[in-house]
């Protein structure tokens, strides 16, 4: 399959973000309170603090495991970064802290620091049960106040979620439409799904990994950074219902999967809302899915093994991340 499923190659976009970004149709609070209610999945797991991921059986990890062919095993985690920008506001640290002048003089010893506040735009990174709130709710309608303190999180912890093995899906739009990318304030709509779907070769299922490509991170390397907290291609809510109803168990974008600016009054993260809070979904965000992009488009197929393993930080509301597709 070619990286242009859906036809020949259109006009390579460029320049800031556009002024005037497809982000809608504008969706009022109200209307945003109805849709977490028909989404939400309260009750429905023992193990709440999991959330979706009890969608992922060990019949579903045995299927994951029949799509790898080839072997060929990409990761998507962005290089630590350090460097600030407008879209690293809090840049990772990394210090050696032994130069072989510490310990004794044989053999010779070296070490480094790692440190960051993960939560933001710059690293690629997961986001557990306990990152996000709504009306003071966390996932099964958990009190965040009492959930969440400065010692941590004592439900929805990273720790609780533990590693996910199940079958990637990824929805290459850029490659859909015959573009590099979509540009930073564009929304993706559940009749996108569709025709990604269509084009691509692949259905979504339950128990599934989502990734949805924007191409944001070849536009930052063509046209430098800007900050996606004010305008970044994602999610519409409009398209929740849609995956809501596949039964999904993990969704990822090359963004933090909200599109932005939002398209919610009063609500800078609706799809976080939504996806977190009321269907107990997790989120990838910040992943660099250019080089899955090329090799889904050289396999002609879109489906893959995904392994998932957040660092085990109990009451940690998340963790850097480096998830691994294989082929």
């Amino acid at each position: 399959m070619s990286s242009n499923p859906a036809g020949s190659a259109g006009p390579t976009p460029s320049g800031p973000p556009s002024a005037a970004p497809a982000n809608g149709p504008a969706v009022s609070r109200q209307e945003f309170d109805a849709l977490f209610e028909a989404v939400r999945t309260w009750g429905r797991w023992a193990a709440a603090d999991r959330g979706a991921w009890n969608r992922v059986t060990a019949g579903h990890v045995q299927r994951a495991t029949a799509l790898v062919r080839s072997g060929t095993v990409v990761p998507m985690g962005r290089p630590w970064d350090t460097l600030p920008g407008p879209d690293n506001a809090k840049p990772a640290l990394h210090y050696m802290s032994d130069l072989g002048d510490v310990e004794a003089a044989e053999p010779s010893t070296y070490k480094d620091f790692l440190g960051v506040d993960y939560h933001g735009k710059g690293v690629s990174h997961l986001d557990a049960l306990s990152h996000i709130a709504y009306r003071g709710r966390l996932y099964d309608g958990r009190a965040a106040r009492e959930a969440v303190d400065a010692a941590g999180a004592r439900f929805g912890a990273v720790a609780d979620l533990g590693p996910l093995v199940t079958r990637g899906v990824l929805l290459d739009l850029p490659a859909v439409l015959g573009v590099d990318w979509l540009e930073p304030g564009r929304a993706v709509h559940g009749q996108d799904v569709i025709a990604a779907e269509r084009a691509l070769g692949v259905t979504i299922g339950d128990g599934d990994a989502v990734l949805l490509r924007s191409g944001r991170f070849r536009r930052r390397r063509e046209t430098g950074p800007w900050d996606p907290g004010t305008a970044s291609a994602g999610w519409h809510v409009d398209a929740v219902p849609l995956l809501a109803e596949r039964a999904v168990a993990l969704l990822g974008a090359d963004g933090d999967s909200d599109v932005r600016p939002s398209p919610v009054e009063g609500l800078h993260s609706p799809v976080h809302a939504l996806a977190i809070a009321a269907m107990g979904v997790p989120l990838l965000d910040n992943l660099d899915l250019e080089a899955l992009s090329a090799a889904c488009a050289e396999a002609g197929r879109y489906a893959f093994l995904l392994v998932v393993t957040p660092l085990n930080v109990p009451g940690g509301t998340g963790s850097p991340v480096n998830p691994v597709a294989i082929l």
